[in-house]
């Protein structure tokens, strides 16, 4: 079976007051459908930056980068904005909900940017899935930290994600709430068949995935 994602000789180096700053460094990488890989290393080590140019977030400066079969290089914003819609699922540390939306109309985003004419029936269905189903009307503000990244993960996989990027998911979570929205993680992961790349600096987390890469001054490391 075809990588889902695909990394070949990936650099990034971003310019700084000091100079050039070569962030990642020639990094390989490959993920199979429905496979979990941890992302560890130290804090400035290249994760986040990782996500972001798998992500189309920033774009490289050496290598190239493929994702269910499809180069991201030479792509217009609006393209890969449009790309992500399709294919990618990000989950943020601080949620990065839209305030001034219900937890139904943040979900519902990326399935109306597609056109989907069930837009509000399907973010529904999502929120019930990820045990929102009565607060489809409240907005971020109302909701504690944990009920905002389970909205954050349905709407994240509501479009139809295969790949899914969450960096430090349970960051601003206490244990008992981290610990049940990665059960709610990895359950869904499952049941949709997506590959999950998973940015934390919990060794344990780490080790429930499938595969475990360090990053360190910006190059990978794997240990199974």
């Amino acid at each position: 079976m075809p990588p889902i994602l695909a990394l070949d000789h990936v650099s990034l180096t971003l310019p700084s007051r000091a100079g050039s700053v070569a962030i990642l460094k020639s990094v390989t990488l490959t993920a199979r459908p429905g496979e979990a890989l941890g992302i560890v290393g130290p804090s400035g080590s290249g994760k986040t930056s990782l996500l972001m140019v798998i992500a189309g977030l920033e774009p490289v400066t050496a290598g190239s980068i493929a994702v269910a079969g499809q180069n991201l290089a030479g792509r217009s914003e609006d393209d890969l904005a449009r790309f992500r819609r399709d294919h990618i699922g990000i989950i943020f540390q601080s949620f990065h909900l839209i305030p001034t939306m219900t937890a139904l109309e943040n979900v519902a985003v990326p399935l109306e940017f597609k056109g989907a004419a069930d837009a509000e029936d399907r973010s529904a269905q999502w929120l019930a899935r990820v045990g929102l189903g009565h607060r489809l009307s409240h907005y971020p503000g109302q909701l504690s930290g944990g009920e905002q990244q389970r909205v954050a993960i349905a709407r994240a996989l509501a479009a139809g994600a295969r790949l899914l990027l969450a960096d430090e998911p349970t960051g601003n979570l206490d244990s008992a709430t981290g610990a049940e929205i990665i059960r709610l993680l990895f359950d869904l992961k499952e049941q949709e068949g997506a590959t999950l790349l998973l940015v934390t600096h919990d060794e344990a987390l780490a080790g429930k995935c499938d595969r475990r890469i360090e990053v360190r001054d910006g190059r990978l490391s794997e240990q199974s």
